[in-house]
């Protein structure tokens, strides 16, 4: 039986007459969060009171939310828990990952296409440890000639949050166990946009937001996903309390727990978790592959709807099925003032820097009248250059 969109659609609690296309920002309100929550902050918290660690699970809330995750990623049960935002698991996953690499090699492999928290929080472990590691930056596209003996680690994002252009995840890391390298995937933009399968690809780690294409809601947690066969030997270079073996032991010297366990760090999130768990429930049901199916029908119209009328937009998202993930994204040196005024005729997406005009597609709730409707306002925005405003020009805090 093929997913019901429009079911899935009617489990979100959208504004009415706004069609949004920001959900590989921050995913909207699932209709039964407001609700999870309440229970969790009357019934558990006010009821409970520290008693909820206990009696309403807060504390296997990690574990429990990451093994619905992983089920949308691929992973193998027990090798994903969430908690932190997702610079801490890039940090966790990274100086894990250089611990387990072949001594001797230096580089820190990654592309210009990388979400920049990836690269600075590279940038700042390699800076602590001053052992003489490298940040390696090259195209998206050379990723693949550039792996070679020297590589230590390839950290790569495997969707580009800007073009959406999409990395070979199964060929990259194949390659980069050929050459002896660890991998690490950072899954902000796959992670409930398309099928993606750590485990038949052979990811050693990957990481991930949950408030985007997950619906989490803003500040919901990261997670970190260990390949099964490393977990056991990774050591956590944040050693929290919560990562301890045994963390109401209150030994004076760190123990790390076991396997996904050791990646812990500190307090969960409770009721960002009741939030995300509730969005997880929308899931139920869905076939990845028909989500996927439906993704590229979405994108490919939107695409043909602008390049038909507004010659001015340059396409900056791949072509190619295999290369696109769920976003499209188009380049005008007006870019910032042109989304401010897609924003005021109720179609929202977003401006990345330098001139990229940024739309998600999720088709758990947006439609093929949605992506006509805002196509449509864009051609009007365009013909008529009403983002030529002082009010579209000026630039916002959070773009």
């Amino acid at each position: 039986m093929r997913t019901d969109f429009a079911a899935t659609r009617a489990l979100f609690d959208l504004p009415e007459g706004l069609i949004y296309l920001d959900g590989n920002s921050l995913g909207p309100l699932p209709r039964a969060a407001a609700g999870r929550v309440a229970e969790s902050v009357t019934d558990e918290w006010g009821q409970m009171l520290i008693g909820g660690w206990n009696a309403a699970g807060w504390m296997d809330q990690p574990a429990r939310l990451g093994d619905r995750i992983g089920r949308l990623i691929g992973a193998e049960p027990g090798s994903v828990v969430l908690g932190d935002t997702l610079s801490i698991k890039v940090y966790q996953a990274l100086a894990s990952a250089l611990d387990l690499a072949v001594p001797g090699r230096r580089v820190v492999l990654s592309d210009s296409g990388n979400f920049p928290t990836d690269l600075y929080m590279a940038e700042g472990l390699i800076h602590s440890l001053g052992r003489g590691h490298e940040l390696r930056v090259v195209a998206p596209e050379a990723v693949a000639a550039a792996l070679d003996e020297s590589v230590a680690v390839l950290m790569l994002t495997e969707v580009d949050y800007r073009t959406g252009r999409r990395h070979d995840m199964a060929a990259l890391t194949a390659k980069a166990h050929e050459k002896g390298a660890i991998t690490i995937w950072d899954l902000a933009h796959s992670a409930g946009a398309l099928p993606v399968d750590l485990a038949a690809a052979g990811a050693d780690f990957a990481v991930g937001c949950s408030y985007k294409y997950l619906n989490g809601g803003p500040g919901a947690p990261a997670f970190i996903y260990v390949a099964p066969r490393l977990a056991d030997r990774v050591r956590p270079a944040l050693s929290g309390w919560l990562g301890h073996d045994a963390p109401f032991a209150f030994e004076p010297s760190y123990r790390p727990g076991r396997g996904i366990e050791r990646m812990r760090v500190g307090t969960p999130p409770v009721l960002q978790m009741a939030a995300l768990d509730a969005a997880l429930d929308v899931w139920e049901g869905v076939a990845m592959a028909d989500l996927r199916a439906r993704s590229l029908e979405l994108t490919d119209q939107f695409i043909a709807d602008i390049e038909a009328a507004c010659p001015m937009l340059t396409l900056a998202t791949p072509r190619a099925h295999e290369l696109r993930g769920s976003q499209v994204s188009f380049r005008h040196p007006q870019g910032y003032a042109i989304m401010q005024a897609l924003i005021a005729e109720g179609v929202v997406g977003d401006f990345r820097a330098p001139d990229i005009l940024r739309f998600g597609f999720t088709p758990l709730y947006t439609s093929g009248d949605d992506v006509a409707m805002a196509a449509a306002v864009l051609v009007d925005v365009m013909r008529q250059e009403l983002w030529d405003r002082p009010e579209y020009l000026t630039r916002a805090r959070v773009t």
